[in-house]
């Protein structure tokens, strides 16, 4: 990798795996809508001089090729709300593929686990059946068809899956993002799901080690790669390490179908998660022996060690 862009750049993955870029001197330019979210985000880095700045829109592909000229690969980190998403993830991503098949890129495209449907083995490999079940999952299962569809002769891509993750950078987007933000803020929390299932989490910081590095070998494209976490660890758990973290004691409150159905009523995303619960019943765990066997050892953050900075980054910011 000579140069680099990122699309989404501001956003939960897009921002760490820009840093983890930028952290390793190879030259990245940072897409994004906002120029001053973009202008804000630079400057949490130090306004480092191997890193630019473009403003665009990410549906539309001019906006993304004109950026792109002179890169060799392109991060297509940016993603769409639960409620918006069978009407604009393919929309999205066919954008980002025209512009890359324009430019004849790579492309690292960054996913989640709702494709593999329910899990058939205790570890899920990159060879488990892609059974969905839910809408979701199928419509994340055609992103995945339409980025390794033939259409896009120019381009070499890969699509990496983190299960749920946090971390400094996670925001509303992700599941835990919520719930560590108003704890290390000391107010009231939601915990979505089940608090007593232990889950996979993946410290964000770990997975854009393993994206950089997979984006940097050629054998890597053309595949599916699990991005995994250190194991699993419940909610209980979670909140436990955050509050002796924080210092905080207010409440967390579970939400499970009933409570997330009626906060659906006033935010339309929060009714949009309940056909994912059954995630947090039983919980689907990836296997990294790919990546071990092809890339090598997997970084693993302790829950303790990744929670516990992740609310004191959340405070210092605040």
């Amino acid at each position: 990798m000579n140069r680099v862009i990122v699309v989404g750049a501001t956003g939960g993955t897009g921002a760490v795996i820009t840093a983890e870029l930028v952290k390793r001197g190879i030259s990245t330019i940072a897409f994004g809508r906002s120029r001053q979210k973009l202008e804000q985000f630079a400057a949490q880095l130090g306004n480092p001089s191997n890193l630019s700045l473009a403003v665009g829109d990410a549906f539309r592909s001019d906006d993304i090729a004109a950026a792109a000229e002179g890169t060799d690969v392109l991060f297509h980190c940016a993603n769409v709300p639960y409620n918006e998403m069978a009407s604009k993830l393919i929309p999205l991503g066919e954008a980002v593929m025209e512009a890359a098949n324009r430019l004849s890129l790579k492309v690292v495209a960054v996913d989640g686990i709702y494709p593999y449907g329910r899990r058939q083995m205790d570890k899920v490999t990159e060879e488990h059946p892609k059974q969905p079940h839910t809408k979701k999952g199928k419509i994340r299962l055609a992103f995945e068809q339409m980025i390794f569809s033939s259409r896009w002769n120019n381009v070499q891509a890969m699509i990496v899956r983190l299960p749920d993750y946090y971390g400094p950078t996670a925001n509303q987007a992700s599941y835990l993002g919520g719930t560590l933000e108003a704890i290390a803020a000391g107010k009231m929390a939601f915990f979505i799901g089940n608090m007593h299932v232990p889950r996979e989490y993946v410290y964000l910081p770990d997975a854009a080690i393993m994206i950089a590095e997979l984006a940097s070998r050629d054998h890597a494209y053309g595949q599916n790669w699990n991005i995994p976490g250190p194991g699993s660890i419940s909610g209980r758990e979670i909140v436990r390490i955050a509050r002796q973290a924080s210092g905080a004691t207010k409440p967390v409150i579970p939400l499970g179908k009933m409570g997330l159905s009626l906060l659906g009523m006033f935010v339309p995303v929060m009714k949009e998660i309940v056909e994912m619960l059954y995630l947090t019943e039983e919980p689907l765990t990836l296997s990294g022996e790919k990546y071990e066997r092809q890339i090598g050892k997997i970084p693993a953050t302790k829950f303790a060690d990744g929670i516990t900075a992740t609310i004191r980054a959340l405070q210092n910011r605040n």
